[in-house]
């Protein structure tokens, strides 16, 4: 990407790409501003159904909100004895995947100067349920593969599209915590039934 301090390019592909180099100088100068913690409450409706609800997190130096809440429903499909409400759980792993992916590459090729006129992406997770359902297997509980295809068209030549979409990677926080794993702490707080 350019320097911060150089003529910034002007808005390009919805980009507001002189606010994204202030924003990438301003946190070079502060680094302290791009600590983040998401937050999600998710709650069970029946069966496999739940509903996840994303309002507010903390970064950039305090307490910031979305401007509406957003309501994910996740559930199973009938034949994996759900109601199917909403797209499966690992489904929404590839949604985070491509969606992280696709804002790298609208970013990456804004500040690149590249007018971008599709991009769509394919996402393929192969995955064996039998330890979800606690039979027998070798493998794992989750996907075993994921292939992601890209098909990307704007004003630059196929390498630096290439290019586009490698530094996209490179840079994706869905991606890097997939290929690469997170610590997650779990912890239980039994809730008294509400006398009735």
């Amino acid at each position: 990407m350019q320097p911060a301090s150089s003529n910034p390019r002007p808005p390009l592909n919805g980009v507001d790409t002189p606010k994204l180099f202030g924003t990438i100088d301003l946190v070079g100068r502060q680094p302290e501003l791009a600590r983040f913690q998401f937050r999600a409450i998710n709650r069970w409706q029946l069966g496999t159904h739940s509903r996840t609800t994303v309002e507010s997190f903390t970064g950039a130096g305090g307490e910031q909100h979305h401007v509406r809440a957003f309501e994910f429903d996740a559930d199973h499909p009938a034949v994996l004895v759900g109601g199917d409400n909403g797209a499966t759980p690992v489904e929404f792993l590839l949604v985070a995947l491509a969606s992280c992916l696709t804002a790298g590459i609208g970013n990456i090729a804004a500040a690149r100067g590249v007018r971008l006129t599709s991009v769509e992406s394919r996402l393929e997770g192969d995955i064996d349920l039998r330890g979800i359902l606690g039979l027998p297997t070798e493998g794992r509980n989750g996907y075993e593969r994921i292939r992601a295809t890209f098909t990307i068209a704007g004003d630059a030549p196929p390498e630096k599209l290439q290019a586009i979409v490698e530094q996209s990677r490179a840079r994706s926080a869905v991606y890097d915590v997939l290929a690469n794993g997170v610590p997650i702490d779990l912890r239980v707080e039994v809730a008294r039934e509400a006398a009735g």
